[in-house]
């Protein structure tokens, strides 16, 4: 994938909002895009790891976790269903764990920090809704394109590639 995040901000900028969250980068792609989807749920990983588990054509799951490290949304099985779903990535809003293997994965993901305890399987939460955090706003179907400098969202594919 060619393409930097800030050379996408240089020449589209006003098209383009910032997440300003820090997140760490655990996945082995350290350069991502795709279109959105969304879950937001706390401490919960039961919509996370549905969602996964559905055919990801190159899609990036944000998950609003509410900025809790209280317990991971994300561990190496979901990850690793990710990855064989198709996902491009996924940002969390929160914990992940098995870190390590994480590391291991060809997959995107950023997350704001790691926690051994498992979340609940309760299920609650939402799915493909408006998410914000960072001061952006994350839109089932806009594009997410993150690299080492940071997150940008657009309300549209950007790249040839893209589409």
């Amino acid at each position: 994938m060619s393409f930097t995040t800030a050379d996408l901000f240089d020449e589209y900028g006003p098209e383009l909002t910032t997440c300003e969250t820090q997140f760490r980068s655990y996945g082995a792609r350290a350069r991502f895009a795709g279109p959105l989807a969304t879950v937001r749920c706390r401490e919960d990983n039961a919509l996370v790891k549905k969602v996964l588990a559905t055919p990801g054509a190159g899609r990036v799951l944000v998950v609003d976790g509410g900025g809790s490290l209280r317990a991971a949304l994300m561990g190496d099985m979901i990850a690793g269903s990710a990855v064989a779903h198709g996902w491009a990535g996924v940002v969390i809003n929160g914990a992940v764990r098995d870190v390590v293997a994480l590391r291991a994965l060809d997959l995107g993901i950023r997350a704001l920090g790691s926690n051994p305890r498992k979340s609940a399987k309760d299920g609650v939460g939402e799915v493909d809704v408006p998410v914000v955090f960072g001061g952006a706003e994350f839109r089932p179907g806009a594009w997410l394109y993150a690299d080492e400098d940071g997150i940008v969202v657009a309300a549209r594919s950007l790249l040839p590639a893209d589409d």
